[in-house]
């Protein structure tokens, strides 16, 4: 019988470690049918994805979807692909990696280990949360980097960290931040993105935020999601100083037939422009990485539909990215919820005590071996 050498009982050796996870979306390997079946296959079986009887939507799933959309989807991804990959990958990372930098410039040798996550795809999650298990995680803060709160999104990171940790038998202390989209920082963020935008491209005659869209139904059952976004919305309107009529809501990206949280992004921007507007900003507060939604489907499709149906011009706000605001807007979130943890940091006696826990086991063994004889 072998006890030591596992890593449950290499961590009694090490120091032990904060963590935070960032965790977003997911992209696929590359833009290529059989990279996107494999991510599409992930990402839609997912329950909290798609609220459909399981063997109704295995049927539909592997019989019509996988069979016909990763192609299509492959395509559109290509547009949006860059030599360094996808835009939701690095622009992730490079919000990861600033946000590590700000926390180890404030809390030296204190701060945590910030690390990113995919809830679909890579970095994978559960092999992300393994690599911090083996370097002797502790304490672990998830932070999904959706602003408004969705079962579809939010809720499934939660499923996929207590899925690895029921696997564990020595858990860490864990927190998790279930939304922010009311932080001080975050609309200021937004608020500063539009002014930034408006001094280097004109003003439109209207401002657009256009959020992720999810089944209507999900709303009726309890979804705090649409009322987050209103909420989004509103403070971000009175931080410009904007009127009902100049900032305006809608969502984007459904698919299937059942009505999804209305009005449509696509049907809004069109029926504006054969009413005789013009000039259109838009920026989708719910996305805090340009992606594929961002940069595919508003920035190209609807732009060109905004402009075929009469319009002037379609002007995409990018997302908050790494920009200087946001990534101290995530620090401090992260900052306030690792309030209460004393340092991760271990001083000598704190080491010879887990040292001599594991001689302890250690003993324990060999005992345990004499029995057995």
């Amino acid at each position: 019988m072998t006890f030591i050498g596992s890593s449950e009982h290499e961590g009694h050796r090490q120091a032990p470690l904060t963590a935070v996870v960032l965790v977003n979306l997911g992209t696929p390997d590359a833009p290529t049918a059989p990279a996107l079946r494999r991510y599409l296959a992930e990402f839609l079986a997912d329950p909290r994805v798609v609220e459909t009887p399981r063997w109704l939507w295995w049927l539909i799933l592997h019989g019509v979807i996988l069979r016909i959309r990763p192609a299509r989807s492959a395509r559109a991804y290509a547009t949006v692909w860059t030599e360094r990959g996808s835009p939701l990958l690095f622009g992730s990372q490079a919000l990861t990696d600033a946000v590590q930098a700000r926390l180890d410039n404030t809390l030296g040798a204190d701060a945590p280990t910030v690390k990113l996550a995919m809830s679909y795809g890579n970095p994978n999650l559960a092999a992300v949360l393994e690599e911090l298990r083996a370097r002797g995680m502790r304490r672990l803060l998830v932070v999904p980097l959706y602003p408004q709160y969705s079962g579809s999104t939010t809720a499934s990171v939660f499923d996929a960290v207590s899925r690895q940790l029921q696997r564990w038998r020595w858990i860490p202390e864990l927190r998790f931040v279930t939304e922010y989209y009311r932080e001080p920082g975050y609309v200021q963020a937004l608020a500063a993105s539009v002014r930034e935008h408006w001094q280097a491209h004109g003003r439109s005659e209207r401002l657009l935020l256009s959020f992720h869209g999810i089944p209507g139904r999900y709303l009726v059952n309890g979804d705090p999601y649409y009322c987050q976004c209103q909420v989004t919305a509103r403070l971000l309107r009175e931080t410009l100083g904007l009127g009902e009529q100049e900032l305006h809501v809608s969502f984007q990206s459904r698919v299937g037939r059942e009505p999804w949280l209305q009005p449509y992004t696509d049907q809004t921007l069109v029926a504006w422009a054969r009413s005789g507007v013009r000039r259109v900003d838009v920026m989708c507060p719910g996305f805090a990485i340009d992606c594929l939604e961002t940069l595919e489907e508003i920035a190209g499709q609807n732009a060109e539909a905004f402009v075929h149906a009469g319009g002037e011009r379609l002007s995409y706000i990018p997302a908050l990215n790494h920009r200087p605001d946001h990534v101290e807007t995530i620090a401090q979130l992260i900052g306030r919820q690792l309030s209460g943890w004393s340092p991760a940091t271990s001083g000598a006696s704190e080491i010879s005590a887990r040292l001599a826990r594991v001689d302890a086991v250690h003993a324990a063994q060999d005992w345990l071996k004499g029995v057995k004889r």
